[in-house]
């Protein structure tokens, strides 16, 4: 997947039809020819025998051929909660020249997050088109649209939509959710326009498509992509989203892409690129709590689902154990495994965005649940439940990923407030309970990073920080597919597919403000000007938050940035040992590597240092680095250096002098460590550079 050729008489399409003709051995490639890029990227997608494959591979001209994979959807009152609502200043006319490209499931185009009143035409520079499909409309909000799977660009899950929405939706008062969280929804740049590229449908999104998003974005002339989707980690050569957001960067293109919900699982984060933005999901501070109201008076606190049924105060039987069961035992009643039972595949719905297949189930075993409340000692669907007849459901559950009920009225309990409505059910003769409707209540732990959302260490590029940042991803309302969710145009959705966007939105504002920067250097910026969060609350450290929380107020002035070319990434590439070929799949053709190098992969500048040691061998760690002055144009920096006492960090120089704007300036950071073993996790320090009015802070990580 190079870059195309400067030879204007070149044309893609007949260059891969002769290649593929050559390797098929047939004169007609109908058939086999899925995909032809050549806007922005230059190759193509096939469908091939293995023998057909490695002839293709090995023929003059084709540095790479690898298997398309599926990927998956990663799934607002966080703007006001980073200060960057309604009352921060934003500049609508500049913002209006941005354009986000969001690669995800499309957009419900009616939706009062993207009508275009007050909106102008499109921007001179746009060059893309309106190719939405059947049933679909754009306007000057949504300037474009294209799809590459299905027949329309229409989101028929709610999850582009919801996206697209959180990153650049229209202010639109009175937005809630059943009358939970009431009050106004934006986007983070609520007069940018919106470019849609639907490369997944349900879950399922193919390499092949998000590679032709990325070509047409590109050559659409978008401001930055967003794109929530992913996988397992792979090497970069075999990556789409890498290979893609690759060359995005190189035109000045900052990908943002979501880190994965697989944590808090060491090395589960699949978003590793170094030229991508990296984002993890936390917490705001406004927390859910559904309480469950016992039949003698005792309130418990349940948390995890956002629950908007009523049941009016009204006591209803609580069926748990015996009680729930003539035909399962009295462990398969507690547990409620029945009904998730591994029998044969027989029924399928669509159920909160997601294609769920479920196994039938003996529901004759909660024959006793209809119209009463299930009580379960661990988490199941809300479906089943409500299958079974359930008009609630509680469940000894603190969930990963927080729910939101769409069937049933839904709590779930810590251990201890479980334990406590075992003991009342237990000893009452008719235990009754009611699940009350969900209340907001203000989270002072807040942030926190979600436990499902994926953490490092970066499994590919192991002296890289990933992720980069964490942003709000836990419990977002946002615009959203009506058809899918009982008609409701807003909807609560959580995950890193959530943050992701928040991040987009920072990154076009701070386009606005510099629309001649660099992709590497806004990456820098938010990087660089986050809050700093504690290891200790956070499970994995660095490893779960990267640099830090997003502070979008910072993110346009933060004195100095990290920049990096093209080059710098190649450079860095043939550290990682990647032949020529392997570095042309993702630079381009005209990329090699030096005969003889001895650069490391930490020598990336890059806005955060780490380095994987071992840990029972003393050394030293030198990363050198070079900052941009970007702020006051006479300035002097100094160092600051916040250690662990594992770690000596020493810098020099100590102070940075910049007599003008623009003007670089180099260091080194040297990080010795002393024998390591058994320390767990990421042993941490952080670099700040100050002039008294900006803060650039750099976290240090060292790990085994």
């Amino acid at each position: 997947m190079g870059a195309l050729p400067p030879n204007s008489d070149y044309s893609p399409s007949s260059h891969h039809q002769t290649i593929l003709q050559q390797a098929i051995g047939t004169n007609s490639v109908g058939d086999s020819l899925v995909r032809s890029y050549g806007r922005s990227l230059n190759g193509f997608a096939a469908k091939l025998t293995e023998a057909e494959r490695d002839k293709l591979g090995g023929k003059k001209g084709v540095v790479s051929v690898f298997e398309s994979r599926d990927l998956k959807l990663l799934t607002t009152g966080s703007w006001d909660f980073m200060g960057f609502g309604g009352t921060f200043k934003h500049n609508p006319k500049t913002e209006s020249d941005m354009v986000i490209g969001v690669i995800d499931s499309g957009i419900w185009p009616e939706s009062p997050s993207f009508t275009d009143k007050g909106f102008g035409p499109p921007p001179k520079n746009w060059k893309g088109v309106c190719q939405g499909g059947s049933n679909f409309t754009c306007n000057n909000k949504i300037i474009g649209a294209r799809h590459y799977i299905d027949d329309t660009a229409r989101d028929i899950q709610g999850h582009g939509t919801h996206t697209a929405s959180t990153a650049a939706g229209n202010e639109v008062e009175g937005v809630s959710f059943h009358g939970l969280a009431q009050g106004t929804a934006r986007g983070g740049v609520p007069s940018a326009r919106i470019a849609v590229y639907k490369a997944c449908k349900f879950i399922f999104c193919s390499d092949e498509g998000i590679l032709a998003a990325f070509d047409d974005a590109i050559a659409d002339g978008v401001d930055v992509i967003t794109i929530s989707l992913g996988a397992r980690a792979v090497p970069l050569d075999q990556n789409a989203i890498s290979i893609g957001s690759f060359h995005a960067m190189e035109r000045g293109i900052l990908t943002v892409n979501a880190c994965g919900n697989d944590g808090p699982s060491p090395s589960s984060i699949a978003s590793v690129a170094p030229w991508m933005l990296s984002v993890a999901a936390s917490t705001t501070d406004r927390k859910f709590v559904t309480k469950v109201v016992l039949g003698n008076g005792t309130a418990l606190l349940g948390g995890s689902v956002i629950n908007s049924f009523e049941m009016n105060g009204t006591k209803l039987a609580l069926v748990y154990g015996k009680t729930a069961t003539s035909s399962c035992s009295e462990e398969e009643a507690r547990l409620c495994r029945s009904l998730n039972k591994s029998l044969q595949l027989s029924s399928s719905y669509v159920h909160q965005r997601r294609l769920f297949f479920y196994r039938k189930c003996d529901l004759n075993c909660f024959g006793e649940a209809k119209g009463k409340i299930l009580v379960c000692d661990i988490a199941i669907d809300a479906g089943l439940a409500a299958e079974a007849g359930a008009v609630g459901l509680i469940m000894n559950a603190e969930l990963r990923n927080p729910k939101v009920s769409s069937n049933i009225s839904i709590s779930a309990l810590k251990n201890d407030d479980y334990k406590a409505l075992l003991s009342y059910i237990n000893s009452t003769e008719n235990p009754q309970g009611s699940i009350l409707k969900s209340e907001t209540i203000k989270d002072t732990d807040a942030p926190l990073v979600a436990s499902f959302s994926s953490r490092g260490p970066n499994p590919i590029v192991s002296d890289i920080l990933k992720p980069d940042i964490t942003a709000p991803g836990v419990n977002i309302i946002a615009a959203y597919s009506p058809e899918v969710e009982q008609k409701l145009e807003y909807y609560f959705s959580t995950g890193t597919s959530m943050s992701c966007p928040h991040i987009a939105g920072v990154a076009a504002y701070v386009k606005t403000v510099h629309p001649d920067w660099s992709a590497s250097a806004i990456k820098s910026a938010i990087m660089t000007t986050a809050w700093a969060m504690n290891g200790s609350r956070n499970e994995g450290a660095e490893f779960a938050y990267g640099s830090g929380h997003l502070n979008p107020t910072k993110a346009a002035d933060p004195g100095l940035v990290y920049d990096a070319t093209k080059d710098d990434y190649v450079k860095m590439l043939c550290a990682m040992n990647y032949t020529t070929e392997s570095v042309r799949i993702i630079a381009g053709n005209n990329s090699s590597c030096p005969k003889e190098s001895n650069s490391n992969v930490g020598d990336l500048n890059y806005p955060s240092m780490t380095s994987k040691v071992t840990a029972s061998s003393p050394s030293e760690i030198v990363f050198p680095r070079t900052v941009t002055n970007v702020g006051t144009p006479d300035s002097t920096y100094k160092a600051e250096v916040t250690s662990n006492p594992k770690l000596k960090v020493t810098v020099e120089p100590e102070s940075l002098v910049f007599g003008s704007a623009g003007e670089k300036k180099s260091f080194n950071v040297t990080v010795a460590h002393e024998d390591l073993s058994g320390v767990k996790g990421p042993v941490s320090a952080s670099l700040v550079w100050s002039d008294g009015s900006h803060v650039v802070r750099s976290p240090i990580v060292l790990y085994s």
